[in-house]
């Protein structure tokens, strides 16, 4: 109250100044206005005006008699200017030829000119008025004006009143105000109404709204208040009140306590089939009166809400526990042990998961046949005591219809069974084996189906004991919860078991099968793919002419589907690549220009798939000289071990993996003698997450130094030494012995670029086979040599080399100067030459050109089987 009429005294105070303030605002701009006017046009129709502009200085004329004027007229300045408004004069002396600020448009059509300007004195009210001559012609302007703030007002003189007044009226109603509340808040003992009504409804509410019993006692022992809750919980009548704590037949307990006046917390005391909470306090105030104050609580509900609560945190930590350890891996076998190790001792005392076979596989299982009982996998089982009788992992277990399992995966619903001795259904899958499950201890069962996307997998079965709780309706929640979560995990891992055998199955079929048949070296590999996703590495060993073996290890980067399909066309690449007979680095040039022609699709395609980035090595080996020629991209550097059992890793330029085009590819030459193992290997072999690649390269030296070892036994010894326990990616590993042809089995010579030296060449071709045994193939052998050395006789120039292999085949070479590569046609029959090329192709095993750096070799094998 003394607040509001504070505010009000003080709203009319302020209106009343606001109001003085408009008026006095008002009085000054009228007073301005007319101040203004007056002294211009008084100044206007002043004698001598006219001539004074007319003049020939009009500023030395007028300037003192304005300065003069404006003094006398009391307005801030009279300017005196010409009709385009350039001033004459002005009291600021340095504005005095400068533009008037102002509008003089209408003064310049004879009428007077009044406005509010912000000048160069501040805010003014300036009157404009035209000065004419006798022919009423405007031949000047004056303008006079008064700052506003200048012009006083009656304001100034109102304000103090009107301010007094109004402090006074707020100090005469602060005291009124005052003096009626000091005596409100005596006869309330200081609450105001709001206090007052606020402690009238809580009284209320404590009596009859709470669900808590107030009892309050006299210190004669006498009930003075006791509210609905109480009485219901006591069992009082409605003659409580005022009768002793002892003549209200409560029980004996609960009437010491009230008694005694005894201070309790939480003290809970039996009343009939209740459980009440007693708080109980004395008031021993100093001043006031005597007794205690009780509050009741019933407990009974409060203690099942607890055990409620209790459960609900108990399945929540379990299934925040399911949800942390159920699918941890992508293995189908392992996602269900987690559901049944979580599942156990937490909410059964045991479970089982069983699948369909077709899971396993990473199939989906055929759709479900209602009457025909399921056959599933029994994947996992946790609990129920080491001699139990269920059914054990492993075992394949066809469920009769009638069975709970059976119509819990035929109908995809959970199927409860409270109490397994009294279901006759369950007992279908067998009485004897019923029988021993329940004198096992077995007591209750809960069957879920395991669905995920639509897929019905199999099921999941709870079992408890008789020691614990069977299973009821609230326990249903809670099982299909885990189930649901177990069931996403093993689908997940269904798909990636099939992913990833459909990957291997794609990866293996594009891998060798076998080892081609060949004299040079003695090989043997090992490939193991990653358990974690199938990846890109890929080796080959591919014969080539003239006895010789090229060897590649590859390494495509990434894994899955895509890893291996490119493998696959890197490996068919390389071998139709080296049909061409290549040198090393000029291969891999080829090689690289593939891989970035397949990232260039795959990015015009703007498709998912990584870009295809690759390594690899490729090494040619020929026995006739004991030569290796290799070269690498970006690809880890091959190990030599020497027929002594050292091991070395030459220094074989490393040069940009596949697919970057940067830089130009080298190759190196190495003499390897009889017995010399050529080692090469993917990076998945020397790289561990746990190991750097120094350590593996050393791991790989320490496991191959050891002389006299077969390509096999290598193998195993670097696997045993740097297999990972899990590879994180494939392993490919290469291991080739080499072998020299001996002399005699090899034989060369020159001939002259003479067609009379056939015949020569021949006679030796003849020699040597006889003495090789293979009398049986010169014919031939000499019809050959004659058209490959006939050939070189009539287009190229300079010496001509023969040689002669003895390997599986005879391998006839033919070397000259030239680098034109012969090309086989069909000669017409009345054409004389063209047939020399159509005669090898037919006689001969196969034969082609490979280019050396000083011209060209022909070849031609011829079997000798």
């Amino acid at each position: 109250m003394f607040v509001l009429q504070a505010l009000i005294v003080l709203l009319l105070v302020v209106v009343a100044v606001l109001t003085l303030l408009l008026q006095a605002r008002s009085d000054r701009f009228q007073a301005a206005r007319d101040r203004s006017l007056a002294a211009a046009e008084a100044f206007a129709h002043s004698p001598g005006l006219v001539g004074a502009l007319r003049s020939r200085d009009p500023t030395a004329v007028l300037q003192p008699r304005t300065e003069a004027a404006r003094m006398r007229g009391g307005v801030d300045f009279i300017v005196v200017m010409n009709p385009q408004g350039i001033r004459y004069t002005h009291p600021r002396p340095e504005l005095i030829g400068k533009e008037f600020v102002g509008t003089i448009e209408p003064s310049l059509s004879g009428r007077v000119t009044i406005e509010t300007v912000d000048g160069p004195l501040g805010e003014e009210v300036q009157v404009v008025v035209p000065v004419t001559d006798d022919r009423g012609d405007i031949v000047g302007l004056v303008s006079a004006g008064v700052r506003v703030r200048a012009v006083s007002s009656a304001f100034d003189r109102q304000l103090p009143v009107v301010l007094g007044v109004g402090a006074g009226a707020l100090a005469l109603a602060t005291a009124g105000t005052a003096l009626v509340t000091r005596r409100l808040r005596r006869q309330t003992h200081g609450l105001g109404p709001t206090e007052m009504t606020r402690m009238y409804e809580h009284h209320d509410a404590v009596l009859h709204t709470v669900r808590e019993g107030v009892v309050i006692i006299g210190g004669d022992g006498r009930v003075l208040l006791v509210n609905d809750e109480a009485r219901r919980l006591l069992g009082l009548t409605e003659d409580a009140e005022g009768r002793a704590v002892t003549e209200l037949a409560l029980d004996p307990a609960m009437a010491r306590l009230l008694a005694d006046r005894r201070a309790a917390s939480d003290e809970v005391i039996p009343v009939g089939d209740r459980l009440v909470a007693v708080n109980n306090r004395p008031l021993d105030r100093g001043q006031g009166p005597s007794g205690s104050v009780a509050t009741l609580r019933d407990s009974t509900e409060l203690r099942a809400l607890a055990g409620k609560a209790e459960a609900a945190r108990e399945r929540l930590r379990l299934l925040y526990e399911a949800s942390v350890r159920i699918g941890t891996t992508l293995d189908v076998q392992r996602t269900a042990e987690e559901l049944t190790q979580v599942a156990v001792p937490g909410f059964a005392d045991c479970a089982t998961v069983d699948l369909a076979e077709a899971v396993l596989r990473g199939d989906e299982p055929a759709p479900v046949v209602s009457g025909e009982a399921p056959r599933l996998r029994r994947l996992a089982l946790t609990g129920g005591g080491g001699d139990h009788p269920l059914y054990r992992p492993g075992e394949l277990v066809v469920f009769a219809t009638r069975t709970p399992q059976a119509a819990g995966f035929l109908s995809g619903e959970t199927v409860l069974v409270p109490d397994l001795a009294a279901s006759q259904d369950w007992r279908a899958q067998g009485t004897e084996r019923a029988d021993r499950v329940l004198a096992h201890g077995f007591r209750s069962m809960v069957t879920v189906p395991l669905r995920a996307r639509g897929v019905l997998m199999g099921i999941v079965n709870y079992w408890r004991m008789r020691d614990s709780d069977p299973f009821d309706e609230d326990d249903l929640s809670l099982a299909g919860e885990l189930a649901a979560r177990a069931a996403i995990s093993i689908d997940n891992a269904r798909r990636f078991t099939r992913e990833h055998d459909m990957a291997v199955t794609l990866q293996r079929s594009l891998l060798p099968r076998a080892l081609p048949e060949q004299n040079a070296l003695d090989v043997a590999y090992r490939y193991l793919p990653a358990q974690s996703g199938v990846g890109g590495d890929w080796f080959d060993v591919i014969p080539l002419p003239g006895a010789r073996v090229a060897l590649v290890v590859g390494d495509v980067v990434g894994h899955g589907m895509h890893a291996a399909a490119t493998m696959g066309r890197l490996r068919t690449a390389v071998q139709n690549f080296s049909a061409l007979d290549l040198p090393p680095d000029e291969l891999l040039g080829h090689l690289d220009e593939l891989v970035a022609r397949i990232d260039q699709e795959i990015t015009g395609a703007e498709t998912d798939a990584p870009v295809a980035g690759a390594t690899c090595v490729y090494a040619i080996y020929d026995p006739a000289s004991g030569r290796c020629q290799m070269a690498r991209a970006g690809h880890p550097v091959p190990a030599v071990v020497a027929p002594d059992g050292s091991v070395e890793f030459p220094e074989v330029p490393a040069g940009p993996p596949l697919g970057v085009g940067s830089l130009p590819f080298e190759a190196v030459e190495l003499v390897l003698p009889a017995g010399s193992s050529l080692v090469l290997y993917t990076d998945g072999l020397i790289e561990d997450r746990t190991r750097d690649i120094d350590i593996g390269l050393e791991l790989l030296r320490s496991a191959l130094a050891h002389p006299g070892r077969t390509p096999n036994e290598a193998c195993n010894a670097v696997l045993r030494e740097l297999l990972p326990a899990r590879p994180s990616d494939d392993i490919a590993l290469l291991v080739a012995r080499t072998r020299v042809l001996s002399g005699d089995r090899i034989a060369d010579w020159e001939v002259p670029p003479d067609p009379a030296a056939v015949a020569g060449a021949r006679a030796e071709l003849t020699a040597c086979l006889n003495r090789w045994g293979l009398s049986d193939h010169i014919f031939t052998a000499e019809l050959v040599l004659s058209e490959l050395i006939t050939n070189s006789i009539r287009y190229a120039s300079g010496s001509i080399g023969v040689r002669l292999l003895r390997d599986r085949n005879l391998i006839c070479e033919v070397s000259d100067s030239s680098s034109t590569s012969p090309h086989l046609r069909y000669a017409a029959a009345e054409d004389e030459g063209g047939r020399g090329l159509f005669l090898i192709s037919q006689l001969a095993e196969r034969w082609g050109t490979r280019y050396t750096p000083d011209g060209k070799v022909i070849w031609a094998e011829i079997a000798l089987g």
